[in-house]
């Protein structure tokens, strides 16, 4: 058992999606956490939770996913500081993409604010690994 935990967690594309979704389902539960602790227990709106949300759950990608998925490491500042751009950029793209989603499900499908979000979640999560794999740590 110790032995297959082991191979999953190593390198390769099976290792890499592996970690990627933890790292993944953790940042959902914490950009989940915070979305139903500001809308459903301290009645804040829906849209400024969800960018708080968001905004939380950017930083802690970013860490885990540099670190744990994606195990890259910067020989510059320079490198750093584009690679947290670049990061950065496209997750303010895709939570535009979220932010949107989750309007149009909840304002205009009318749906529970938990459902739309949990489906506008699926659509970025996809969007997220593509975009990480192939312009955010894609390697030299």
């Amino acid at each position: 058992m110790k032995e297959k935990v082991k191979a999953l967690l190593s390198g390769g594309l099976g290792g890499e999606a592996f970690r990627y979704i933890i790292v993944g389902g953790l940042t959902t539960l914490i950009n989940f956490g915070v979305f139903a602790l500001m809308t459903k227990i301290l009645d804040i709106g829906v849209t400024v939770s969800n960018v708080t949300s968001i905004s939380i759950s950017i930083l802690f990608a970013y860490i885990t996913n540099k670190l744990i998925v994606f195990r890259r490491r910067c020989d510059t500042w320079a490198e750093l500081a584009l690679e947290c751009v670049k990061f950065i950029g496209s997750r303010l793209v895709t939570m535009a993409v979220e932010v949107g989603c989750v309007m149009l499900f909840v304002d205009v499908f009318g749906q529970d604010e938990l459902i739309g979000k949990a489906e506008a979640v699926v659509i970025v999560v996809i969007l997220n690994y593509v975009i990480s794999k192939l312009i955010v740590f894609a390697t030299k």
